[in-house]
Protein backbone atom coordinates (compact mmCIF):
# COMPACT_ATOMS: atom_id res chain seq x y z
CA UNK A 1 0.00 0.00 0.00
CA UNK A 2 2.87 2.38 1.12
CA UNK A 3 4.19 1.46 -3.17
CA UNK A 4 1.10 2.58 -4.18
CA UNK A 5 0.70 6.27 -2.15
CA UNK A 6 4.43 6.77 -2.98
CA UNK A 7 3.89 6.52 -6.71
CA UNK A 8 0.62 8.17 -6.70
CA UNK A 9 2.31 11.49 -4.27
CA UNK A 10 5.34 11.38 -7.01
CA UNK A 11 2.30 11.69 -9.92
CA UNK A 12 0.68 14.40 -8.26
CA UNK A 13 4.06 16.00 -7.67
CA UNK A 14 4.84 15.72 -11.15
CA UNK A 15 1.39 17.39 -12.24
CA UNK A 16 2.01 19.83 -9.58
CA UNK A 17 5.32 20.72 -11.13
CA UNK A 18 3.90 21.18 -14.62
CA UNK A 19 0.90 23.21 -13.63
CA UNK A 20 3.45 26.00 -11.93
CA UNK A 21 6.14 25.96 -14.93
CA UNK A 22 5.91 27.98 -18.27
CA UNK A 23 4.20 26.83 -21.03
CA UNK A 24 7.39 24.88 -22.48
CA UNK A 25 6.86 22.59 -19.81
CA UNK A 26 2.97 21.85 -19.21
CA UNK A 27 2.31 17.88 -20.13
CA UNK A 28 5.87 17.25 -21.02
CA UNK A 29 5.79 14.52 -18.05
CA UNK A 30 4.76 11.23 -19.09
CA UNK A 31 3.12 8.23 -17.59
CA UNK A 32 5.96 5.58 -18.22
CA UNK A 33 7.46 5.94 -15.04
CA UNK A 34 4.26 5.11 -13.30
CA UNK A 35 3.17 2.05 -15.72
CA UNK A 36 1.11 3.89 -17.66
CA UNK A 37 0.91 3.22 -21.23
CA UNK A 38 0.96 6.47 -23.45
CA UNK A 39 2.28 9.95 -22.96
CA UNK A 40 -0.18 12.62 -21.22
CA UNK A 41 -1.12 15.20 -24.05
CA UNK A 42 -0.20 13.40 -27.12
CA UNK A 43 -3.83 13.13 -29.46
CA UNK A 44 -4.58 10.78 -31.57
CA UNK A 45 -7.62 9.97 -33.68
CA UNK A 46 -9.75 6.99 -33.04
CA UNK A 47 -9.23 4.31 -35.19
CA UNK A 48 -12.03 1.27 -35.70
CA UNK A 49 -11.07 -1.19 -37.81
CA UNK A 50 -12.83 -1.73 -40.75
CA UNK A 51 -14.79 -4.67 -40.64
CA UNK A 52 -15.30 -7.67 -43.37
CA UNK A 53 -18.08 -7.03 -45.47
CA UNK A 54 -20.01 -9.09 -47.73
CA UNK A 55 -19.78 -9.36 -51.54
CA UNK A 56 -23.28 -9.86 -52.29
CA UNK A 57 -24.27 -6.37 -50.29
CA UNK A 58 -21.95 -4.34 -51.51
CA UNK A 59 -18.93 -5.92 -54.15
CA UNK A 60 -17.64 -2.34 -54.47
CA UNK A 61 -14.73 -0.77 -52.17
CA UNK A 62 -13.21 2.73 -52.49
CA UNK A 63 -10.47 4.34 -50.57
CA UNK A 64 -7.73 6.87 -51.48
CA UNK A 65 -3.97 6.27 -50.87
CA UNK A 66 -2.17 6.90 -48.31
CA UNK A 67 1.45 8.17 -48.59
CA UNK A 68 2.50 8.88 -45.02
CA UNK A 69 4.84 7.32 -42.74
CA UNK A 70 4.31 8.79 -39.69
CA UNK A 71 2.86 6.53 -37.73
CA UNK A 72 5.95 3.79 -38.42
CA UNK A 73 8.38 6.26 -37.07
CA UNK A 74 6.29 7.21 -33.99
CA UNK A 75 5.75 3.41 -33.25
CA UNK A 76 9.21 2.70 -33.58
CA UNK A 77 10.14 5.90 -30.56
CA UNK A 78 7.55 4.08 -28.35
CA UNK A 79 9.27 0.56 -28.72
CA UNK A 80 12.88 1.39 -28.92
CA UNK A 81 12.82 4.59 -26.44
CA UNK A 82 10.26 4.13 -24.42
CA UNK A 83 10.44 0.53 -24.08
CA UNK A 84 6.50 0.13 -24.56
CA UNK A 85 4.00 -0.76 -26.83
CA UNK A 86 2.26 2.20 -28.70
CA UNK A 87 -1.10 3.74 -27.75
CA UNK A 88 -3.65 1.49 -30.10
CA UNK A 89 -5.14 4.86 -32.30
CA UNK A 90 -1.26 5.58 -32.69
CA UNK A 91 -1.44 2.38 -35.26
CA UNK A 92 -2.33 3.33 -38.48
CA UNK A 93 -1.41 0.07 -40.71
CA UNK A 94 -1.53 1.48 -43.71
CA UNK A 95 1.74 4.10 -42.70
CA UNK A 96 3.42 1.11 -41.18
CA UNK A 97 3.44 -0.49 -44.66
CA UNK A 98 4.18 2.36 -46.59
CA UNK A 99 6.67 3.65 -44.69
CA UNK A 100 9.61 1.39 -46.75
CA UNK A 101 10.80 1.45 -50.07
CA UNK A 102 10.07 -1.61 -52.25
CA UNK A 103 11.25 -2.08 -55.61
CA UNK A 104 8.10 -2.14 -57.41
CA UNK A 105 8.58 -2.34 -61.25
CA UNK A 106 7.83 0.78 -63.67
CA UNK A 107 7.99 0.15 -66.98
CA UNK A 108 4.84 1.33 -68.59
CA UNK A 109 5.59 5.58 -68.91
CA UNK A 110 2.30 6.33 -70.68
CA UNK A 111 1.65 7.13 -66.91
CA UNK A 112 2.79 8.68 -63.64
CA UNK A 113 1.72 5.61 -62.13
CA UNK A 114 2.20 1.89 -62.71
CA UNK A 115 0.18 -1.27 -61.03
CA UNK A 116 0.35 -4.68 -59.66
CA UNK A 117 -1.34 -7.04 -57.74
CA UNK A 118 -1.56 -10.51 -56.49
CA UNK A 119 -3.28 -13.43 -54.48
CA UNK A 120 -2.46 -15.95 -51.90
CA UNK A 121 -3.59 -17.73 -48.90
CA UNK A 122 -3.71 -16.06 -45.31
CA UNK A 123 -1.29 -16.75 -42.84
CA UNK A 124 -3.21 -15.92 -39.89
CA UNK A 125 -6.32 -17.56 -40.93
CA UNK A 126 -5.61 -20.61 -43.40
CA UNK A 127 -9.31 -20.38 -44.44
CA UNK A 128 -8.87 -16.87 -45.70
CA UNK A 129 -7.12 -14.96 -48.66
CA UNK A 130 -5.30 -12.21 -48.85
CA UNK A 131 -5.12 -9.43 -52.11
CA UNK A 132 -2.13 -6.98 -52.15
CA UNK A 133 -2.14 -3.73 -54.53
CA UNK A 134 0.65 -1.92 -54.94
CA UNK A 135 1.34 1.31 -57.04
CA UNK A 136 4.60 2.51 -57.95
CA UNK A 137 5.46 6.37 -58.85
CA UNK A 138 7.47 7.62 -61.49
CA UNK A 139 11.21 7.66 -60.74
CA UNK A 140 12.70 10.89 -62.03
CA UNK A 141 16.65 11.05 -62.32
CA UNK A 142 18.29 13.34 -60.13
CA UNK A 143 19.15 15.78 -63.21
CA UNK A 144 15.68 15.95 -64.00
CA UNK A 145 13.88 16.79 -61.26
CA UNK A 146 12.02 20.50 -61.88
CA UNK A 147 13.19 23.94 -59.80
CA UNK A 148 11.58 23.54 -56.89
CA UNK A 149 10.00 27.07 -54.36
CA UNK A 150 10.02 25.53 -51.16
CA UNK A 151 8.84 27.13 -48.13
CA UNK A 152 9.89 26.00 -44.79
CA UNK A 153 6.96 26.72 -41.80
CA UNK A 154 8.90 25.87 -38.43
CA UNK A 155 7.07 26.00 -35.07
CA UNK A 156 8.73 27.96 -33.05
CA UNK A 157 6.51 28.25 -30.00
CA UNK A 158 7.55 27.62 -26.18
CA UNK A 159 6.29 23.77 -26.64
CA UNK A 160 9.26 23.47 -29.13
CA UNK A 161 12.24 23.55 -26.65
CA UNK A 162 13.13 20.30 -26.16
CA UNK A 163 15.92 18.53 -28.21
CA UNK A 164 13.94 16.49 -30.33
CA UNK A 165 11.47 19.05 -31.59
CA UNK A 166 12.87 22.41 -32.77
CA UNK A 167 16.84 21.17 -32.69
CA UNK A 168 15.88 18.22 -34.24
CA UNK A 169 14.43 19.71 -37.01
CA UNK A 170 16.77 22.50 -37.75
CA UNK A 171 19.43 19.38 -38.36
CA UNK A 172 16.39 17.99 -40.67
CA UNK A 173 16.27 21.27 -42.45
CA UNK A 174 19.88 21.76 -42.83
CA UNK A 175 20.36 18.16 -44.56
CA UNK A 176 17.84 19.21 -46.58
CA UNK A 177 19.59 22.52 -47.39
CA UNK A 178 22.37 20.59 -49.00
CA UNK A 179 20.04 17.91 -51.35
CA UNK A 180 18.76 22.17 -53.11
CA UNK A 181 20.47 22.70 -56.47
CA UNK A 182 20.95 26.21 -57.67
CA UNK A 183 18.03 26.43 -59.56
CA UNK A 184 15.61 25.98 -56.32
CA UNK A 185 14.16 28.62 -53.69
CA UNK A 186 13.81 28.63 -49.99
CA UNK A 187 12.18 31.45 -47.97
CA UNK A 188 11.50 30.52 -44.16
CA UNK A 189 8.72 31.20 -42.57
CA UNK A 190 7.85 31.06 -38.23
CA UNK A 191 5.17 31.18 -36.06
CA UNK A 192 4.94 31.31 -32.39
CA UNK A 193 2.76 33.66 -31.18
CA UNK A 194 2.68 35.46 -34.60
CA UNK A 195 4.20 34.61 -37.93
CA UNK A 196 7.01 36.21 -39.21
CA UNK A 197 9.57 35.66 -42.43
CA UNK A 198 12.89 34.75 -41.08
CA UNK A 199 14.44 34.14 -44.64
CA UNK A 200 13.21 35.52 -48.26
CA UNK A 201 12.68 33.57 -50.78
CA UNK A 202 16.46 32.34 -51.49
CA UNK A 203 18.15 31.17 -54.47
CA UNK A 204 19.75 27.37 -53.04
CA UNK A 205 23.01 28.68 -54.27
CA UNK A 206 23.00 30.43 -51.21
CA UNK A 207 23.28 27.52 -48.49
CA UNK A 208 25.35 29.11 -45.86
CA UNK A 209 22.77 31.70 -46.13
CA UNK A 210 19.70 29.94 -45.74
CA UNK A 211 21.62 27.50 -43.10
CA UNK A 212 22.33 30.89 -40.78
CA UNK A 213 19.04 31.67 -41.00
CA UNK A 214 17.91 28.53 -39.65
CA UNK A 215 20.85 27.99 -36.84
CA UNK A 216 19.21 31.42 -35.43
CA UNK A 217 15.85 29.73 -34.85
CA UNK A 218 14.91 30.03 -31.07
CA UNK A 219 11.91 28.79 -29.24
CA UNK A 220 9.72 30.97 -27.02
CA UNK A 221 5.79 31.88 -27.02
CA UNK A 222 2.29 30.34 -27.86
CA UNK A 223 1.16 29.09 -31.25
CA UNK A 224 -0.29 30.27 -33.91
CA UNK A 225 -0.42 27.50 -36.63
CA UNK A 226 -3.33 29.30 -38.38
CA UNK A 227 -1.64 32.72 -38.57
CA UNK A 228 1.48 30.84 -39.87
CA UNK A 229 0.05 28.49 -42.67
CA UNK A 230 -1.47 31.41 -44.13
CA UNK A 231 1.41 33.14 -44.47
CA UNK A 232 3.71 30.47 -46.01
CA UNK A 233 1.13 30.03 -48.71
CA UNK A 234 1.53 33.84 -49.50
CA UNK A 235 5.10 33.33 -50.05
CA UNK A 236 4.53 30.11 -51.75
CA UNK A 237 2.43 32.35 -54.30
CA UNK A 238 4.34 35.00 -54.37
CA UNK A 239 7.25 32.79 -56.07
CA UNK A 240 5.00 30.07 -57.96
CA UNK A 241 7.36 28.02 -60.33
CA UNK A 242 4.78 26.99 -63.01
CA UNK A 243 5.30 23.60 -64.05
CA UNK A 244 7.61 23.30 -61.01
CA UNK A 245 7.30 22.29 -57.65
CA UNK A 246 6.30 24.24 -55.36
CA UNK A 247 5.86 22.60 -51.61
CA UNK A 248 5.76 24.21 -47.92
CA UNK A 249 7.17 21.92 -45.38
CA UNK A 250 5.78 22.07 -41.90
CA UNK A 251 7.67 21.49 -38.63
CA UNK A 252 5.95 21.19 -35.60
CA UNK A 253 4.39 18.92 -32.69
CA UNK A 254 0.59 20.11 -33.56
CA UNK A 255 0.19 21.81 -30.53
CA UNK A 256 -1.76 24.69 -31.94
CA UNK A 257 -3.15 27.09 -29.20
CA UNK A 258 -3.60 30.98 -30.54
CA UNK A 259 -5.89 31.69 -33.49
CA UNK A 260 -8.03 29.10 -35.21
CA UNK A 261 -6.57 26.15 -33.77
CA UNK A 262 -8.88 23.28 -33.30
CA UNK A 263 -8.61 20.01 -35.99
CA UNK A 264 -11.46 21.26 -37.86
CA UNK A 265 -10.37 25.35 -37.95
CA UNK A 266 -7.41 24.02 -39.53
CA UNK A 267 -8.22 21.42 -41.88
CA UNK A 268 -10.85 23.91 -43.29
CA UNK A 269 -8.29 26.70 -43.65
CA UNK A 270 -5.93 23.60 -45.43
CA UNK A 271 -8.50 22.87 -47.95
CA UNK A 272 -9.18 26.46 -49.04
CA UNK A 273 -5.29 26.47 -50.39
CA UNK A 274 -5.05 23.21 -51.52
CA UNK A 275 -6.19 23.95 -55.42
CA UNK A 276 -3.35 26.72 -55.82
CA UNK A 277 -1.12 24.29 -57.04
CA UNK A 278 1.24 23.96 -53.95
CA UNK A 279 1.56 20.84 -52.39
CA UNK A 280 2.37 20.06 -48.56
CA UNK A 281 4.69 18.00 -46.67
CA UNK A 282 4.00 17.86 -42.53
CA UNK A 283 6.69 17.08 -39.97
CA UNK A 284 6.13 16.03 -36.64
CA UNK A 285 7.93 15.63 -33.73
CA UNK A 286 8.17 15.76 -30.18
CA UNK A 287 6.08 13.95 -27.14
CA UNK A 288 4.00 14.93 -24.45
CA UNK A 289 2.04 17.21 -26.48
CA UNK A 290 2.30 15.67 -29.70
CA UNK A 291 -1.09 16.33 -31.82
CA UNK A 292 -0.80 14.15 -34.29
CA UNK A 293 -4.13 13.77 -35.06
CA UNK A 294 -4.16 17.47 -36.16
CA UNK A 295 -0.75 17.03 -37.93
CA UNK A 296 -2.16 13.88 -39.79
CA UNK A 297 -5.66 15.86 -41.32
CA UNK A 298 -3.46 18.98 -42.22
CA UNK A 299 -1.40 16.58 -44.39
CA UNK A 300 -4.18 14.38 -45.64
CA UNK A 301 -6.73 17.47 -46.76
CA UNK A 302 -3.73 20.08 -48.14
CA UNK A 303 -2.31 17.60 -50.95
CA UNK A 304 0.26 16.32 -48.73
CA UNK A 305 2.03 14.02 -46.81
CA UNK A 306 2.88 13.37 -43.14
CA UNK A 307 6.17 12.21 -41.43
CA UNK A 308 6.97 11.70 -37.79
CA UNK A 309 10.72 12.28 -36.76
CA UNK A 310 12.16 10.90 -34.16
CA UNK A 311 15.82 10.31 -34.88
CA UNK A 312 18.69 11.38 -36.95
CA UNK A 313 18.51 8.39 -39.22
CA UNK A 314 15.16 9.07 -39.82
CA UNK A 315 15.79 12.78 -40.93
CA UNK A 316 18.21 11.26 -43.36
CA UNK A 317 15.32 9.53 -44.59
CA UNK A 318 13.35 11.88 -45.65
CA UNK A 319 15.13 14.61 -46.32
CA UNK A 320 17.97 12.56 -48.26
CA UNK A 321 17.30 8.87 -48.71
CA UNK A 322 12.97 10.01 -49.92
CA UNK A 323 13.85 13.18 -51.14
CA UNK A 324 11.90 12.80 -54.47
CA UNK A 325 9.00 12.37 -52.64
CA UNK A 326 8.95 15.85 -52.42
CA UNK A 327 8.48 16.09 -56.09
CA UNK A 328 4.66 14.78 -56.74
CA UNK A 329 3.90 12.46 -59.83
CA UNK A 330 0.40 11.82 -59.16
CA UNK A 331 -2.54 13.51 -56.96
CA UNK A 332 -5.80 12.69 -56.07
CA UNK A 333 -5.00 9.20 -56.17
CA UNK A 334 -8.16 6.80 -55.70
CA UNK A 335 -8.70 3.05 -55.85
CA UNK A 336 -11.68 1.37 -56.26
CA UNK A 337 -11.83 -2.28 -56.07
CA UNK A 338 -14.91 -4.54 -57.56
CA UNK A 339 -14.57 -7.98 -56.48
CA UNK A 340 -17.05 -11.02 -58.17
CA UNK A 341 -19.25 -12.25 -56.25
CA UNK A 342 -18.37 -15.76 -57.75
CA UNK A 343 -15.11 -16.13 -56.18
CA UNK A 344 -15.00 -13.67 -53.35
CA UNK A 345 -17.92 -14.15 -50.44
CA UNK A 346 -16.53 -11.43 -47.87
CA UNK A 347 -13.81 -8.85 -48.25
CA UNK A 348 -11.89 -6.52 -45.51
CA UNK A 349 -9.64 -3.78 -46.18
CA UNK A 350 -6.36 -3.55 -43.93
CA UNK A 351 -6.09 -0.06 -42.48
CA UNK A 352 -6.75 2.86 -44.34
CA UNK A 353 -10.09 3.72 -42.14
CA UNK A 354 -9.51 7.29 -42.35
CA UNK A 355 -9.61 7.20 -46.16
CA UNK A 356 -12.32 5.22 -46.75
CA UNK A 357 -14.48 6.97 -49.82
CA UNK A 358 -17.70 6.58 -51.27
CA UNK A 359 -18.01 4.66 -54.16
CA UNK A 360 -19.35 7.46 -56.20
CA UNK A 361 -16.41 9.90 -54.93
CA UNK A 362 -14.21 7.68 -57.31
CA UNK A 363 -15.47 9.21 -60.53
CA UNK A 364 -16.06 12.92 -58.63
CA UNK A 365 -13.00 14.81 -59.77
CA UNK A 366 -14.20 17.39 -56.65
CA UNK A 367 -13.35 14.92 -54.38
CA UNK A 368 -9.87 15.18 -52.48
CA UNK A 369 -7.74 11.80 -52.24
CA UNK A 370 -4.03 10.81 -51.97
CA UNK A 371 -0.66 11.85 -53.63
CA UNK A 372 2.02 9.99 -54.81
CA UNK A 373 5.47 10.90 -55.09
CA UNK A 374 8.93 9.67 -57.74
CA UNK A 375 9.81 6.67 -56.65
CA UNK A 376 7.53 5.95 -54.25
CA UNK A 377 5.48 2.90 -53.50
CA UNK A 378 2.05 2.64 -52.20
CA UNK A 379 0.49 -1.10 -50.74
CA UNK A 380 -2.66 -1.50 -49.85
CA UNK A 381 -3.73 -5.80 -48.44
CA UNK A 382 -6.94 -7.10 -48.01
CA UNK A 383 -8.11 -9.99 -46.38
CA UNK A 384 -10.86 -11.88 -48.66
CA UNK A 385 -13.55 -14.79 -47.28
CA UNK A 386 -13.58 -16.75 -50.63
CA UNK A 387 -16.59 -18.85 -51.92
CA UNK A 388 -16.54 -22.63 -51.46
CA UNK A 389 -16.37 -23.73 -55.49
CA UNK A 390 -13.75 -20.89 -56.24
CA UNK A 391 -13.60 -20.90 -60.49
CA UNK A 392 -9.76 -20.00 -61.09
CA UNK A 393 -10.67 -19.71 -64.46
CA UNK A 394 -12.02 -16.00 -63.77
CA UNK A 395 -10.84 -12.84 -62.47
CA UNK A 396 -11.07 -12.90 -59.25
CA UNK A 397 -11.97 -8.70 -58.70
CA UNK A 398 -11.05 -5.38 -60.99
CA UNK A 399 -9.26 -2.55 -59.54
CA UNK A 400 -9.91 0.51 -61.06
CA UNK A 401 -7.50 3.35 -60.46
CA UNK A 402 -8.06 7.21 -61.05
CA UNK A 403 -5.29 9.66 -60.56
CA UNK A 404 -4.41 13.69 -62.16
CA UNK A 405 -1.20 15.02 -62.90
CA UNK A 406 -0.33 17.34 -60.49
CA UNK A 407 -1.19 20.35 -62.40
CA UNK A 408 -4.26 19.12 -63.86
CA UNK A 409 -7.80 19.22 -62.53
CA UNK A 410 -9.14 15.74 -64.51
CA UNK A 411 -8.32 12.62 -63.62
CA UNK A 412 -7.34 9.68 -65.58
CA UNK A 413 -8.51 6.20 -65.43
CA UNK A 414 -6.78 3.01 -65.00
CA UNK A 415 -7.40 -0.83 -64.30
CA UNK A 416 -5.89 -4.26 -63.68
CA UNK A 417 -7.49 -7.57 -63.45
CA UNK A 418 -6.37 -9.77 -60.48
CA UNK A 419 -6.66 -13.63 -60.83
CA UNK A 420 -6.09 -15.86 -57.86
CA UNK A 421 -3.23 -18.50 -59.58
CA UNK A 422 -3.86 -21.05 -55.95
CA UNK A 423 -0.56 -19.85 -53.99
CA UNK A 424 0.13 -20.31 -51.26
CA UNK A 425 1.67 -17.54 -48.86
CA UNK A 426 4.87 -18.99 -48.66
CA UNK A 427 4.86 -19.26 -53.01
CA UNK A 428 3.52 -15.42 -52.72
CA UNK A 429 6.24 -12.71 -54.27
CA UNK A 430 8.00 -11.43 -51.18
CA UNK A 431 6.46 -8.21 -51.55
CA UNK A 432 3.04 -9.64 -50.41
CA UNK A 433 5.28 -11.88 -47.18
CA UNK A 434 7.17 -8.37 -46.32
CA UNK A 435 3.59 -6.75 -46.36
CA UNK A 436 1.42 -8.87 -44.83
CA UNK A 437 4.16 -9.53 -42.09
CA UNK A 438 3.57 -5.96 -41.53
CA UNK A 439 -0.03 -5.94 -41.14
CA UNK A 440 -0.18 -8.81 -39.29
CA UNK A 441 2.04 -7.20 -37.07
CA UNK A 442 -0.20 -3.63 -36.83
CA UNK A 443 -2.88 -6.33 -35.51
CA UNK A 444 -0.99 -7.56 -32.99
CA UNK A 445 -0.03 -4.14 -31.54
CA UNK A 446 -3.69 -3.01 -31.49
CA UNK A 447 -4.80 -6.54 -30.67
CA UNK A 448 -7.30 -6.67 -33.26
CA UNK A 449 -10.09 -8.98 -33.60
CA UNK A 450 -9.09 -9.87 -36.80
CA UNK A 451 -5.73 -10.89 -36.05
CA UNK A 452 -6.45 -14.71 -35.95
CA UNK A 453 -3.38 -17.41 -35.06
CA UNK A 454 -0.45 -15.12 -35.80
CA UNK A 455 2.40 -14.14 -33.37
CA UNK A 456 5.67 -12.57 -33.05
CA UNK A 457 7.78 -15.56 -33.92
CA UNK A 458 5.70 -15.90 -37.31
CA UNK A 459 5.86 -12.91 -38.10
CA UNK A 460 10.10 -12.96 -37.61
CA UNK A 461 9.96 -16.12 -39.46
CA UNK A 462 7.80 -14.46 -42.88
CA UNK A 463 10.34 -11.95 -42.97
CA UNK A 464 13.50 -14.22 -42.75
CA UNK A 465 11.63 -15.85 -45.89
CA UNK A 466 12.03 -12.71 -47.66
CA UNK A 467 14.69 -11.06 -49.36
CA UNK A 468 14.38 -7.86 -50.60
CA UNK A 469 16.83 -5.24 -50.72
CA UNK A 470 17.94 -3.24 -47.84
CA UNK A 471 19.66 -0.27 -48.76
CA UNK A 472 19.69 1.62 -45.53
CA UNK A 473 18.71 -1.33 -42.93
CA UNK A 474 15.14 -0.44 -42.61
CA UNK A 475 13.55 -3.87 -42.95
CA UNK A 476 16.43 -5.24 -40.50
CA UNK A 477 15.41 -2.88 -37.86
CA UNK A 478 11.59 -3.65 -38.52
CA UNK A 479 12.32 -7.35 -37.42
CA UNK A 480 14.68 -6.11 -34.52
CA UNK A 481 11.40 -3.85 -33.62
CA UNK A 482 8.69 -7.16 -33.64
CA UNK A 483 11.70 -9.15 -31.81
CA UNK A 484 11.43 -6.63 -29.45
CA UNK A 485 7.67 -5.92 -29.11
CA UNK A 486 7.35 -9.73 -28.39
CA UNK A 487 9.29 -9.03 -25.01
CA UNK A 488 6.86 -6.74 -23.50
Amino acid sequence: MKHYLSILFLFVCCIISCTEADDTSIQVSTLEDFGGAEFLGDNYDEIIENPFINTADEAVSTFSVDADGAAYANMRRFIQESQQLPPVNSIRTEELINYFNLDYEYTDTTHPINLNGEISTCPWNASNQLVRIGIKGKPIPEAELPASNFVFLIDVSGSMSSEDKLELLKNGFKLFVDELTDQDRVAIVTYAGNAGLVLPSTPGSQKQTIKDAINSLGSGGSTAGAEGIITAYEIAQQHLIEGGNNRIIIGSDGDFNVGPSSTEDLVTLIEEKRDLGIFLTVLGVGRGNLNDAALEQIANNGNGTYEYIDTIEQLRKVFIYDFSKFFTVAKDVKVQVQFNPENVLAYRLIGYENRILDNEDFEDDEEDAGEIGANQNITAIYEIIPQTNQNLNIKALTIDFRYKNPDEDLSIPLSLDVFDEGNTFTQSSDYMQFTASIASFAMLLRDSEYKGTSTYGDIINWLDNTSLADSYNFKAQFRDLVQQASSF
